[in-house]
């Protein structure tokens, strides 16, 4: 079956947007001259931006209101697509994509299985399918397969250069990167933590440490910082997507809590160490297509959601404050000797 037109719907978050990246390249491996478009969010379009894959990236601002869904739902229309992959399923996807004439294939998000996980602890997940092959399946059936690439983030040479500038690049440093902080509180591990296992880190691999995160995390990369014996590089709030993305390829080694960042940092190949506290890996977000270790404790009570919440629903916080900073030491060490 030959399509000429193929629209790809993701519009959020950090992570599921490179971890569509997959879908796009063997699309394209798949249909070589066919147009192939991607509906994201306007925030997070640098990810797709320079990805050589994609005909027409199509943003959309949330800004705008409801009158920019009808805006993209025009030009849906008007464009007269074959094939409508849509990754989001949620109601602005299911909008877009309604009466577009286009037939349409959408993601199975194992709803049912995830409610009985977190509601009930009851797990029906034979395995734990990275969303990015779940994104896939969804286009199994024109005979298209996973090529085991990995993710995909493309990043010019001269915001390389950027981020170089940015951290005083010498091929001399071991640089490790840090990414402290989640958008949910219950994925994070205290930030205290986090600057003791930085300080290890650079007495055992004389390191040079980097803080990673947005604006909306320099408070919590601060408490990092000042707590830190040593004097770490802190580019939180102070990056591009696309320059964190460059900072990351430069490192060794992300430590992170399941975060975006975690995804960028598994893109460029950079080895994850990634700390999970609320969240499973049978939800599928955990690092793919480079090598990382998941350092994660056995609470009964986990998962309490599958994205985060902003406060621990049992007041013990245990999943997060059983992981002692010497685990995620040992788990650094091994990746790092791998």
């Amino acid at each position: 079956m030959k399509f000429h037109k193929i629209l790809i719907i993701r519009l959020s978050s950090i992570g599921d947007i490179v971890l569509a990246t997959p879908l796009v390249r063997v699309l394209r491996k798949k249909f070589q001259d066919s147009q192939i478009d991607f509906i994201v969010k306007k925030e997070f379009s640098e990810l797709l931006r320079y990805n050589p894959y994609i005909t027409n990236l199509i943003e959309l601002d949330t800004s705008n209101g409801f009158k920019e869904l009808l805006r993209l739902k025009h030009q849906i229309l008007k464009e007269k697509y074959d094939l409508i992959i849509d990754i989001h399923n949620n109601f602005r996807s299911v909008f877009l994509r309604t009466f577009s004439g286009a037939k349409v294939v959408k993601i199975n998000k194992r709803v049912f299985k995830r409610f009985l996980l977190i509601k009930f602890k009851i797990n029906l997940y034979k395995n734990a399918i990275p969303v990015a092959e779940r994104y896939i399946e969804t286009v199994t059936r024109f005979s298209i397969k996973n090529d085991n690439q990995g993710l995909d983030i493309f990043v010019p040479a001269e915001i390389i250069d950027v981020a170089k500038n940015k951290i005083n690049f010498s091929s001399e440093n071991f640089y490790i990167a840090i990414a402290p902080s989640a958008k949910h509180e219950t994925k994070r591990w205290p930030a205290e933590r986090f600057a003791q296992l930085a300080d290890k880190l650079v007495e055992k691999f004389n390191a040079k440490i980097i803080l990673l995160g947005g604006i909306e995390d320099r408070e919590i990369c601060a408490r990092v910082k000042s707590t830190m014996h040593g004097e770490p590089i802190n580019l939180c709030g102070e990056t591009t997507l696309l320059e964190s993305a460059g900072v990351l390829s430069l490192c060794k080694l992300l430590v992170t809590n399941d975060s975006g960042l975690m995804h960028i940092g598994s893109a460029v190949k950079t080895k994850v160490v990634a700390i999970f506290g609320s969240t499973v890996k049978e939800f599928g977000f955990f690092p793919y297509g480079t090598k990382s270790i998941v350092v994660e404790k056995p609470i009964s009570c986990r998962p309490c959601s599958h994205i985060g919440r902003s406060k621990c629903p049992k007041g013990h916080f245990n999943c997060m404050l059983s992981i002692q900073v010497d685990d995620v030491f040992k788990a650094c060490e091994k990746i790092i000797s791998s």
